[in-house]
Protein backbone atom coordinates (compact mmCIF):
# COMPACT_ATOMS: atom_id res chain seq x y z
CA UNK A 1 0.00 0.00 0.00
CA UNK A 2 0.90 3.26 -0.80
CA UNK A 3 0.54 6.75 1.18
CA UNK A 4 1.14 10.08 0.58
CA UNK A 5 1.20 13.73 1.50
CA UNK A 6 -1.41 15.50 -0.03
CA UNK A 7 0.80 17.56 -2.25
CA UNK A 8 2.44 14.16 -3.26
CA UNK A 9 6.12 15.40 -2.68
CA UNK A 10 6.46 12.80 0.52
CA UNK A 11 5.55 8.64 -0.42
CA UNK A 12 5.90 6.02 2.02
CA UNK A 13 5.38 2.24 1.24
CA UNK A 14 3.67 -0.53 3.72
CA UNK A 15 4.27 -4.03 3.19
CA UNK A 16 1.90 -6.78 3.81
CA UNK A 17 -1.02 -6.58 6.20
CA UNK A 18 -2.06 -3.68 8.84
CA UNK A 19 -2.15 -4.75 11.97
CA UNK A 20 -5.42 -3.12 12.69
CA UNK A 21 -7.23 -0.08 11.67
CA UNK A 22 -9.02 2.31 14.78
CA UNK A 23 -10.65 5.60 15.14
CA UNK A 24 -8.96 6.98 18.61
CA UNK A 25 -10.93 9.42 21.02
CA UNK A 26 -8.33 10.05 23.08
CA UNK A 27 -7.71 13.59 24.40
CA UNK A 28 -4.00 13.63 23.31
CA UNK A 29 -5.00 12.60 19.82
CA UNK A 30 -7.56 15.19 19.80
CA UNK A 31 -4.74 17.84 20.50
CA UNK A 32 -2.51 16.67 18.26
CA UNK A 33 -5.22 16.89 15.28
CA UNK A 34 -6.13 20.17 16.17
CA UNK A 35 -3.05 21.33 16.11
CA UNK A 36 -2.02 19.57 12.89
CA UNK A 37 -5.88 21.19 11.51
CA UNK A 38 -4.54 24.68 12.87
CA UNK A 39 -1.65 24.14 10.40
CA UNK A 40 -1.54 26.69 7.15
CA UNK A 41 -3.25 24.65 3.62
CA UNK A 42 -3.51 21.28 6.12
CA UNK A 43 -6.04 18.56 5.04
CA UNK A 44 -7.99 17.10 7.77
CA UNK A 45 -7.00 14.48 9.74
CA UNK A 46 -10.26 13.89 12.57
CA UNK A 47 -13.27 12.29 10.95
CA UNK A 48 -16.75 13.75 11.48
CA UNK A 49 -17.50 12.80 14.99
CA UNK A 50 -14.05 14.10 15.84
CA UNK A 51 -11.99 10.55 16.05
CA UNK A 52 -8.68 10.38 14.27
CA UNK A 53 -8.29 7.39 12.34
CA UNK A 54 -5.06 5.90 12.01
CA UNK A 55 -3.98 2.48 10.27
CA UNK A 56 -1.24 0.58 12.60
CA UNK A 57 1.92 -0.74 11.19
CA UNK A 58 4.96 -2.94 11.78
CA UNK A 59 7.76 -0.18 11.86
CA UNK A 60 9.42 -2.72 10.00
CA UNK A 61 6.71 -3.07 7.44
CA UNK A 62 6.68 0.54 6.29
CA UNK A 63 9.46 3.10 4.82
CA UNK A 64 9.63 6.25 3.42
CA UNK A 65 10.00 5.81 -0.32
CA UNK A 66 10.72 9.47 -1.30
CA UNK A 67 10.53 13.02 0.47
CA UNK A 68 11.93 11.93 4.10
CA UNK A 69 14.07 14.93 4.33
CA UNK A 70 10.58 17.12 4.23
CA UNK A 71 9.00 15.67 7.29
CA UNK A 72 8.77 17.28 10.85
CA UNK A 73 8.07 16.17 14.59
CA UNK A 74 5.31 17.44 16.48
CA UNK A 75 5.18 16.88 19.85
CA UNK A 76 2.60 17.73 22.40
CA UNK A 77 4.82 18.40 25.34
CA UNK A 78 8.58 18.24 25.26
CA UNK A 79 10.48 14.59 26.00
CA UNK A 80 7.21 13.31 25.16
CA UNK A 81 7.93 10.01 23.36
CA UNK A 82 5.13 10.12 21.22
CA UNK A 83 5.41 12.70 17.87
CA UNK A 84 3.15 12.90 15.33
CA UNK A 85 5.19 13.25 12.11
CA UNK A 86 3.51 15.77 9.69
CA UNK A 87 4.91 16.71 6.02
CA UNK A 88 6.77 20.19 5.95
CA UNK A 89 5.55 21.07 2.48
CA UNK A 90 1.71 20.75 2.42
CA UNK A 91 1.43 20.76 6.50
CA UNK A 92 -0.09 16.94 5.68
CA UNK A 93 -0.16 14.58 9.46
CA UNK A 94 1.72 11.32 8.32
CA UNK A 95 1.71 9.52 11.04
CA UNK A 96 2.11 9.23 15.01
CA UNK A 97 5.45 6.99 15.79
CA UNK A 98 4.93 5.66 19.69
CA UNK A 99 8.93 5.72 19.88
CA UNK A 100 9.15 2.95 22.48
CA UNK A 101 6.44 0.93 20.33
CA UNK A 102 6.84 -1.68 17.50
CA UNK A 103 4.30 0.17 15.40
CA UNK A 104 2.90 3.52 13.76
CA UNK A 105 -0.34 4.79 13.33
CA UNK A 106 -0.52 6.53 9.89
CA UNK A 107 -3.53 8.73 9.17
CA UNK A 108 -6.21 6.79 7.32
CA UNK A 109 -6.50 9.80 4.65
CA UNK A 110 -3.21 9.33 3.67
CA UNK A 111 -3.38 6.13 1.92
CA UNK A 112 -4.08 6.07 -1.71
CA UNK A 113 -6.60 3.94 -3.11
CA UNK A 114 -9.52 1.91 -1.70
CA UNK A 115 -9.98 3.06 2.37
CA UNK A 116 -9.16 0.38 4.91
CA UNK A 117 -12.35 0.13 7.43
CA UNK A 118 -12.35 1.62 10.50
CA UNK A 119 -12.41 -1.69 12.91
CA UNK A 120 -13.17 -0.02 16.22
CA UNK A 121 -13.22 3.35 18.06
CA UNK A 122 -10.65 3.40 21.25
CA UNK A 123 -10.79 5.83 24.27
CA UNK A 124 -14.39 6.62 23.52
CA UNK A 125 -14.65 8.78 26.95
CA UNK A 126 -12.56 11.01 25.52
CA UNK A 127 -15.10 11.57 22.45
CA UNK A 128 -16.95 15.12 22.31
CA UNK A 129 -20.19 15.90 23.51
CA UNK A 130 -21.43 16.69 19.92
CA UNK A 131 -19.89 13.77 18.46
CA UNK A 132 -22.88 11.11 17.28
CA UNK A 133 -22.89 7.32 18.45
CA UNK A 134 -21.78 4.91 15.88
CA UNK A 135 -22.70 1.62 15.60
CA UNK A 136 -21.14 0.75 12.71
CA UNK A 137 -18.37 -0.50 14.79
CA UNK A 138 -17.47 -1.45 17.98
CA UNK A 139 -16.66 1.21 20.61
CA UNK A 140 -14.48 1.17 23.41
CA UNK A 141 -14.00 3.77 26.78
CA UNK A 142 -10.16 2.09 27.07
CA UNK A 143 -7.89 0.09 25.13
CA UNK A 144 -9.65 -3.15 24.48
CA UNK A 145 -8.26 -6.83 24.84
CA UNK A 146 -8.73 -7.31 21.00
CA UNK A 147 -6.27 -4.01 20.31
CA UNK A 148 -3.78 -4.84 23.00
CA UNK A 149 -3.61 -9.13 21.48
CA UNK A 150 -3.17 -7.54 17.99
CA UNK A 151 -0.18 -5.52 18.88
CA UNK A 152 1.47 -8.45 21.11
CA UNK A 153 1.00 -10.81 18.20
CA UNK A 154 2.63 -8.05 16.02
CA UNK A 155 5.47 -7.88 18.29
CA UNK A 156 6.23 -11.67 18.31
CA UNK A 157 5.60 -11.55 14.51
CA UNK A 158 8.81 -9.06 13.95
CA UNK A 159 10.74 -11.11 16.70
CA UNK A 160 10.48 -14.21 14.72
CA UNK A 161 10.04 -12.87 11.02
CA UNK A 162 11.56 -9.56 11.27
CA UNK A 163 11.30 -7.31 7.47
CA UNK A 164 14.62 -6.67 6.36
CA UNK A 165 16.14 -3.27 7.43
CA UNK A 166 15.71 -1.47 4.67
CA UNK A 167 12.11 -1.86 5.17
CA UNK A 168 12.76 0.56 8.10
CA UNK A 169 10.32 3.90 8.15
CA UNK A 170 12.95 6.85 7.83
CA UNK A 171 13.45 9.07 10.49
CA UNK A 172 12.32 12.35 9.77
CA UNK A 173 14.74 15.36 10.03
CA UNK A 174 14.50 17.93 12.28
Amino acid sequence: MIAQCACGKIEFEAAGRPILSAACFCDDCQEGSRQIEALPGAPPVRDADGGTPYVLYRKDRFRCSRGGELLRELRLREGSPTKRVVASCCNSGMYVDFEKGHWLSIYRGRFVGPTIPVEMHIQTRFKPQYASASTEVPSYASFPVRLIVKLLLARLAMLVHPMRTSRRSAPPEK
